[in-house]
């Protein structure tokens, strides 16, 4: 059986969709997933939804499954001895648990080729963290959860820029020594 011509180049670019789309995925599609995290030097034990009992030791980030909308966890110390028992509502596809209540900070950080970043930032309030101001307002989160950000803990900002037509921003979620040393790295003035 022949094919025509026209049917051969059908089959090419459904073949090559195919594979865009296959590499995007496996590739390049950012995953949205929940953690809970713990800076703190001590363990935890948790429980999320009265489901299994779970265990984050010092400086571990953990993924969790959570559900849209209502969820409850149960905090217990080293010891498994209680310390909390709350509820938070989930809104996104991705979020932290604060399981500790320490201090983190969230990031806006710009994008785009010929993007003066200095007059962004400038516009913006400073933030006092430890006695400083920090420039580009960052914003001190200690509550239990939250999922005003686009990266985690546990990811970094891009590398690439993606869009070169128009200035876009991207908002991370750093523990407090993390956006420390990032801000130490990144804002060099």
């Amino acid at each position: 059986m022949k094919i025509s011509p026209s049917t051969k180049g059908l089959i090419i670019s459904v073949a090559t969709v195919l594979a865009a789309f296959g590499i995007y995925f496996l590739f390049l599609a950012k995953k949205n997933y929940y953690v809970v995290d713990n800076p703190t030097p001590k363990t935890f034990y948790f429980k999320i939804n009265n489901g299994g009992e779970n265990i984050i030791a010092a400086g571990q980030v953990v993924r969790v499954n959570l559900n849209m909308g209502k969820n409850q966890i149960k905090v217990f110390d080293g010891q498994k001895e209680p310390l909390y028992d709350s509820a938070f509502t989930v809104k996104k596809n991705r979020g932290l648990i604060n399981i500790a209540h320490q201090d983190y900070y969230i990031n806006e950080q710009f994008y785009g080729y010929g993007v003066n970043k200095d007059s962004l930032i400038a516009t913006r309030p400073q933030t006092k963290i430890d006695g400083k101001l920090f420039v580009n307002s960052p914003t001190r989160f200690t509550k239990l959860y939250t999922d005003d950000f686009y990266y985690n803990v546990d990811e970094d900002y891009d590398k690439v820029v993606k869009n070169v037509q128009k200035t876009e921003s991207r908002v991370k979620i750093f523990r407090k020594a993390d956006f420390l040393n990032y801000y130490k790295e990144y804002y060099k003035f």
